[in-house]
């Protein structure tokens, strides 16, 4: 008995951490089974009207998309799973357990940490990686996240060396100071360590040390998400962060630890829509000019609400809806359609493919809002999100389109170029990650799906 309370004295904080995610991860069921009132749009000024915006009602169908049914991947897939993990062998770092944000560029951000993180849980699980690497890779990547300088001593900074972990600039120039943290970047983190510690409890205490090494409390304000910048007179910024979509997907993970993100997480809130091929896409009504970012309609929040939660009512039908107007563009024009924000190999070497964004349909552009429509593609992650959420006729012709985009020694490209018809051979963690969800996704169903959590003993928490 004496050893048992002993125990449980030095466990404690790791229990009290255990126990604020077991209150919080309800929300993940809630999620599953949530039935928002019916949103309804103001009537706008005419000269609103005029440019798109309409009256509407969101009707929430939950068979507007029937869920594919598990299943064992295909020989194909496998051999596509094993292209994708390629690349995550060639770029990991083994000192600091990091890997490259884009092939052989030693640099990473939170969100393709993340992007590694689940790219590693998939391949485990998928039978790619043995238990031993995954631990150790794990173990490895945790020490780091929970050593690493912060961004004035509260947050990740927005990128790090990868060999070092010095904090960097974009250009991946050391910066003592730093250049601000990502609230949106961190929230996709969470997603990973909310699923090591449900399924994995030999790194719980291992998650318990990142989180208390960072200060997430300084990311909300009025359940709200807030990310910083630095001026060029070196004054820091605090910044309300995230758009539609982008934001209740990053704002669910962090509300699994127990944060109060409540405004972030109401798509209501700040939506409107555009009608696009009859359509009514679900987009964001803060304005660049008032609130000072951009919005983008991209496929990827939803596919990632898709692989990682399964969707909630809200998320499945807005979803559902952008993929939809993917399909029928393609209908209309001939021109098959799966976009999403992607690296590109060559200058300006990001940029977002949007299904509405700047008040334009198929938008092209940079974070400026500069065109850059020659650059419009497939994205490959986008495709394989929607082979594996939809598995229609359509999904099967962009799987088509891409099946070849990839180098066998070094991953899977991010896409193919509209015009040109040729790939967009930049290869990014971000993409092959995806990749690796989206499959593991066929076979074993939204990574952090409820009943796969592991349970987690007083044993399992003790500290030396």
């Amino acid at each position: 008995m004496s050893n048992f309370k002993t125990g449980l004295v030095k466990a404690r904080s790791n229990i009290a951490f255990i126990i604020g995610l077991t209150l919080a991860f309800g929300l993940v069921s809630s999620l599953e089974s949530w039935n928002p009132v019916t949103a309804k749009v103001e009537d706008k000024p005419t000269s609103q009207a005029e440019s798109g915006i309409i009256k509407t009602e969101i009707v929430l169908d939950k068979t507007i998309v029937a869920k594919q049914q598990r299943r064992a991947l295909t020989d194909q897939e496998r051999q596509w799973a094993k292209i994708a993990w390629k690349y995550f062998e060639n770029n990991y770092q083994p000192e600091t357990g990091m890997v490259n944000s884009v092939d052989n560029y030693p640099a990473s951000t939170m969100w393709d940490t993340a992007s590694y993180l689940l790219g590693l849980v998939s391949a485990q699980r998928l039978g790619i990686v043995d238990k031993k690497t995954f631990n150790d890779r794990v173990s490895k990547l945790l020490d780091s996240l929970a050593s690493m300088d912060l961004f004035e001593n509260k947050l990740p900074n927005k990128s790090y060396d990868t060999r070092s972990l010095a904090m960097v600039t974009y250009a991946n120039e050391e910066t003592v100071r730093g250049i601000g943290w990502s609230a949106i970047d961190v929230g996709r983190i969470m997603v990973p360590l909310n699923v090591l510690v449900w399924n994995y409890p030999e790194h719980t205490q291992g998650v318990a040390n990142v989180l208390s090494h960072w200060q997430l409390a300084a990311l909300e304000q009025n359940a709200e998400m807030y990310g910083t910048d630095v001026d060029e007179q070196g004054v820091t910024n605090v910044l309300q962060e995230g758009r539609l979509g982008y934001e209740e997907y990053a704002a669910k993970a962090l509300q699994l630890i127990g944060m109060d993100l409540s405004n972030a997480l109401d798509y209501e809130k700040n939506t409107q829509f555009e009608t696009i091929y009859g359509i009514d896409i679900a987009t964001d009504q803060r304005t660049p000019e008032e609130f000072g970012a951009l919005n983008y309609v991209v496929s990827e929040p939803y596919v990632l609400d898709g692989l990682e939660y399964g969707w909630d009512r809200y998320s499945r039908e807005l979803a559902a809806r952008v993929y939809e107007v993917q399909q029928k563009r393609y209908e209309e024009t001939g021109v098959l359609t799966a976009v999403s924000e992607d690296n590109i190999d060559e200058a300006p070497f990001f940029i977002y493919n949007t299904v509405f964004a700047d008040s334009k349909a198929w938008n092209a552009i940079n974070d400026k809002g500069e065109d850059l429509s020659e650059f419009r593609s497939v994205s490959t992650k986008a495709v394989f999100g929607f082979h594996a959420l939809y598995g229609t006729d359509y999904a099967t012709l962009l799987m088509d389109h891409i099946s070849n985009a990839f180098d066998i020694d070094r991953g899977w490209y991010s896409g193919i170029y509209e015009a040109s018809g040729k790939a967009n051979s930049a290869i990014t963690a971000n993409t092959n990650g995806i990749i690796l969800e989206a499959l593991h996704y066929i076979e074993n169903g939204p990574i952090m799906s409820l009943g796969t959590g592991a349970k987690v003993s007083v044993a399992d928490l003790e500290t030396e």
